[in-house]
């Protein structure tokens, strides 16, 4: 059977250590020495390590494509671009915008789930991110598409999507978000503050009725003050909450990235990129939500300066985890694997490498560089 001979490998539970993995029918079938069970084995060098293929559960787009391009095509672009980062699932992530081209991507992702294509990550559904946000943290979302969370409305891009929203960003503290985030819970979906001027208390009431996660902490919300700690100090206090982190040391200081960390549950902390079309091509003009963004020396501005997602490349973000941050290695590969995985209520299929879940794998060098990636045990990138 496919797998690797000898690999330093990090396992659940057993952490790194040197082993052989057998792979069988897209599962995880071996785990152990036993080198002879391995007929086609994968390639990799002395000096790499074999981890879980990476989630991303917040991106936009790449390669040129957005998943608000409403099309097969732009997502699977996104899909075989993002391979290259050891990237194996993602959740296509929407933005503000009208109705029409809401419906439209969600149809596109339905498709292109239905296909089941063996190339590239695999789309795991939707990160539905507005319309339902705040005026007051609008970031780069265009104002004029902003509406009040309404159970009926995402109803319609649910059945759209063919039940495949699995995050929605909103402003808790808006009309409608109470009904709104208990239909969520009781579907399963994940509900996430965000774009948000939601404080202490309006964070608290949410939790009670199924708030679950944080998108992007720090941008576009309340920020900690000491007589109202807002958004970001709810995310750091309620145990009960994901957050999520654009660690491209732009979005966020260093100092901030170890505090949110210092103040989360191990399991509670989860690596996005938020990436928008502009990863993986030169600097330049780009675009967003039919609005001009400019791409130079790392970062993607709107032309007032706002910030309008990223070009960061996951394997950067585990990288700047473990050389900026301090944190360690086995940690911050945990931050974008098994907590997303959890967070998304798919442990038991993906995020981690564990007999009978997914083969799905990420090779890495000592510079984080990323020589192999496999999903289902298909390669889908090679450097």
């Amino acid at each position: 059977m496919k797998g690797f001979i000898n690999a330093k490998v990090y396992v659940e539970g057993k952490g790194i250590i040197t082993a052989c993995i057998g792979v069988k029918d897209g599962k995880i079938e071996y785990i152990g020495n036993d080198a002879s069970l391995i007929t086609e084995p994968y390639e990799f060098s002395l000096g790499q390590v074999v981890v879980p293929g990476f989630i991303d559960e917040h991106i936009h787009g790449a390669a040129g494509a957005d998943a608000m391009d409403g099309t097969k095509d732009a997502l699977s672009k996104i899909a075989n671009a993002i391979a290259s980062e050891g990237t194996t699932s993602f959740l296509a992530t929407t933005m503000t915008q009208s109705p029409e081209n809401i419906l439209n991507a969600m149809n596109a992702v339905k498709d292109y789930m239905s296909e089941n294509a063996t190339d590239g990550a695999a789309v795991l559904g939707v990160h539905l991110e507005g319309p339902f946000i705040s005026v007051k943290h609008i970031g780069a979302q265009p104002l004029e598409y902003v509406a009040k969370p309404d159970v009926k409305v995402f109803d319609e891009y649910y059945k759209a999507s063919g039940n495949a929203i699995k995050i929605v960003s909103l402003a808790p503290e808006a009309d409608g978000a109470d009904e709104l985030i208990k239909h969520l819970t009781s579907l399963g979906v994940t509900a996430s503050a965000g774009h948000t001027d939601a404080g202490y208390e309006a964070i608290e009431k949410a939790i009670k009725i199924g708030l679950k996660n944080v998108t992007h902490t720090y941008n576009a919300q309340k920020a900690l003050h000491h007589r109202e700690i807002g958004t970001v100090g709810s995310a750091m206090l309620f145990d009960e909450l994901n957050a999520e982190a654009i660690c491209d040391t732009i979005h966020l200081s260093v100092p901030a990235i170890k505090l949110l960390i210092k103040n989360k549950p191990h399991d509670k902390f989860t690596l996005i990129t938020d990436s928008m079309r502009a990863k993986h091509l030169s600097d330049g003009i780009s675009e967003l939500g039919g609005q001009e963004v400019i791409v130079k020396n790392g970062e993607a501005r709107l032309k007032d300066g706002t910030l309008a997602g990223s070009i960061l490349k996951m394997n950067d973000a585990v990288k700047n985890l473990v050389l900026k941050c301090g944190v360690l290695f086995t940690d911050a590969i945990d931050f974008a694997t098994a907590n997303p995985a959890k967070n998304l209520g798919v442990f038991d299929k993906i995020g981690s490498i564990k007999e009978g879940k997914n083969a799905d794998f990420t090779v890495l060098d000592g510079d984080f560089n990323v020589h192999l990636t496999v999903r289902n045990g298909n390669v889908i990138f090679k450097a």
